[in-house]
């Protein structure tokens, strides 16, 4: 039996790398549970409570984190909440069958409900600390770097970070995290505390990455530059000027590759440089792969 809810005080710089509370959703999909198998492994050495989530939704809302069923023309709604229901107990076998660790708990939930709404409750509720979900390759940006719905998620939820794991990336020890910024916007602690937990945890080391866009920083950027770098003195960590030669989201990629990072962080700012990425037109138009899981920490 757990505490009731309302016991769970959430401190962010105590409880983030030390009790995990951690949000999987699903779509019972190879994706999904490779998400899912990336947190297990991650945390395999903390104490966590693991919360699956599969929505369902009448047919034509379209997620595939949503089990859906036509019958006669018409949803069967006992019948969809069947399906998800068997899926999460398909799932929770496979997990329990390679994840004999007794500090992991398991929980599932079957939900008649928008993803991010559902989402949005459950962190509310149970003093979620962070998403892990999969993301899928395809054409486009939104599909290709983040996937559609991880986009959905990190325009929607503001108050929960979110690790998006490619689509068929085999765990790494995250060893080497890089951090992506312009350093147009300023710095909080409660923000960055969650990455330098990350590079305390995993005995990791930060590489920041600023594409020189112009000749100079501005004052401004150059302050926020030193805030951001104070707050980092406690872990190893090394700045990068990458020149801008193309489109952002490719000078990104080509210093995760030549660094050998294994995951990459960015903080979300709503009309910041990350939407910026996600908007870039240049990358909508090439097939850009993503290739280490993407860290992306709320404002």
């Amino acid at each position: 039996m757990f505490p009731p809810r309302d016991t769970y005080i959430f401190t962010l710089s105590y409880y983030y790398f030390c009790m995990k509370r951690i949000l999987l959703p699903t779509d019972f999909s190879f994706n999904s549970l490779n998400a899912a198998n990336y947190a297990i492994e991650l945390f395999k050495e903390e104490v966590c409570d693991f919360f699956l989530v599969n929505t369902y939704t009448p047919s034509f809302v379209h997620s595939r984190f949503m089990a859906s069923a036509v019958y006669g023309g018409g949803m069967v709604e006992d019948n969809v909440q069947s399906r998800s229901q068997e899926g999460l107990s398909r799932v929770l076998e496979q997990i329990n069958g390679k994840d004999n660790n007794p500090n992991h708990h398991f929980t599932s939930i079957s939900s008649f409900n928008l993803l991010t709404e559902e989402l949005k409750d459950i962190i509310e509720n149970e003093q979620i600390d962070l998403i892990v979900t999969g993301t899928k390759g395809a054409s486009g940006f939104e599909e290709v770097f983040l996937g559609s719905n991880t986009v959905r998620m990190i325009k929607s939820i503001r108050d929960c970070p979110i690790l998006a794991i490619p689509e068929n990336y085999k765990f790494t020890e995250s060893k080497k995290i890089g951090f992506a910024t312009d350093f147009k916007r300023n710095f909080s602690a409660e923000v960055i505390e969650p990455l330098i937990n990350l590079v305390k945890y995993k005995d990791a080391s930060i590489d920041i990455v600023h594409i020189n866009e112009q000749e100079q920083l501005s004052k401004y950027q150059e302050s926020n530059k030193d805030i951001l770098l104070e707050y980092l003195q406690a872990v190893p960590h090394s700045l990068h000027e990458m020149p801008y030669f193309a489109s952002k989201t490719d000078v990104i990629k080509l210093f995760v590759e030549e660094t050998n990072i294994n995951l990459l962080a960015m903080i979300y700012y709503r009309h910041g440089y990350l939407e910026e990425l996600v908007r870039e037109p240049v990358v909508k138009r090439m097939a850009f792969h993503s290739e280490v899981p993407i860290l992306v920490l709320p404002d």
